[in-house]
């Protein structure tokens, strides 16, 4: 039996933790859910898949293919979205999403999601905020990281 997405849930992440019950529910109702093991692959780097994924239960481990090896880079926590590049622009993953552990995921395709223009279009609205609001966090995070490799390399602004 395949559980549906809920409302309640998607309330809980990143993408929907502005919406309204309703709206999370209209929202849920076009998502679909992908239960997965220890160590199943989600998507793989340089796949065309633009589904958009929001971690709901469990860890997903996100790898980058260095030097022709897996490199795990970072360890999602529920409630994050990964995808949000290949989903917006529809170009291929840039890494591999792997579960760590028994994993919940909600999927979002971008013709479903676009499906909600008519009937909630402020669905769409906040969802596209959301969305912007993760791609800056991620990119604020990253030229922090950056930064601090850079003081590290340079052996500024701290103890090294």
């Amino acid at each position: 039996m395949t559980k549906a997405a809920e409302g309640s849930k998607v309330r809980l992440t990143k993408l929907g933790d502005e919406l309204e019950k309703q709206e999370a529910d209209a929202l849920a109702s076009v998502m679909g859910v992908a239960q997965m093991r220890d160590k199943d692959v989600l998507v793989n780097e340089n796949d065309s898949n633009t589904t958009l994924f929001i971690l709901i239960d469990g860890r997903l481990e996100v790898l980058s293919r260095i030097e022709g090896e897996d490199v795990p880079v970072y360890t999602m926590s529920p409630g994050e979205c990964a995808g949000t590049r290949a989903f917006v622009d529809r170009r291929p993953r840039k890494a591999t999403l792997r579960a760590v552990g028994d994993t919940t995921v909600y999927t979002l395709e971008p013709e479903k999601f676009e499906s909600l223009l008519t009937a909630h279009p402020r669905v769409v609205y906040k969802v596209m905020r959301a969305l912007f609001r993760i791609t800056h966090r991620n990119l604020m995070r990253m030229n922090q990281e950056t930064q601090q490799l850079t003081n590290y390399i340079n052996k500024t602004h701290g103890r090294y």
